[in-house]
């Protein structure tokens, strides 16, 4: 029987090899990443708590199927995050749901406020977290994605581009695209509440 410490004492690497020798250490790796994961699919789709989980469970099925094929080359991290991106976008066609309807909580908006987004800091001092979310949420997906990953999952460039499959200059351009286009509809949005 696999215990709380066997899984504390094992990096990532360590858990899927062992995980191929013996299915209880996966459970290891679920433990790890089930809360991580379960934020990352509920704020890049906005999905409801029972689809996230068939997302989640989803993920899981497939990593394990996967184990053998997975790259060390990556890590782990970066890769799970992929089939759960993947798994996300799939959900999400399958319900034909537009893809604006994301959510994120204060907490979540308060770290991306506080963390190294350079633009126009006074700004974000003077607004309130509801409009920042619905600013947010009319960017296209691409944005939402690397903002997300970026400032809320605090994923490296290096990450977020092997969870998008994207190369790191890419990667930086959509960042710093996502950071214009959302003060553009900070800035718009500030304009239209003046004239009303």
């Amino acid at each position: 029987m696999v215990t709380i410490s066997d899984c504390e004492q094992k990096n990532d690497v360590q858990l899927v090899f062992l995980s191929l020798e013996n299915q209880e250490y996966y459970y290891c790796l679920m433990k790890r990443y089930e809360i991580p994961l379960m934020n990352y699919v509920r704020k890049l789709s906005g999905l409801n708590q029972s689809d996230v989980e068939d997302v989640l469970q989803e993920v899981f099925i497939l990593a394990y199927q996967n184990l053998n094929d997975y790259d060390r080359q990556f890590k782990f991290s970066s890769w799970i995050y992929r089939i759960a991106h993947n798994q996300t976008v799939s959900m999400l066609r399958k319900k034909t749901k537009n893809y604006q309807d994301i959510s994120w909580d204060e907490h979540d908006l308060d770290q991306l406020v506080q963390s190294d987004f350079d633009i126009e800091q006074s700004l974000f001092q003077k607004m309130d977290y509801r409009n920042l979310l619905q600013n947010i949420d009319t960017l296209p997906l691409k944005y939402k994605e690397v903002l997300l990953l970026k400032f809320l999952e605090g994923k490296d460039y290096q990450e977020i581009s092997d969870i998008l499959r994207k190369p790191m200059g890419t990667i930086g351009t959509l960042i710093n695209r996502a950071k214009k286009r959302l003060l553009q509809e900070i800035t718009k949005g500030q304009g239209e509440s003046k004239n009303d």
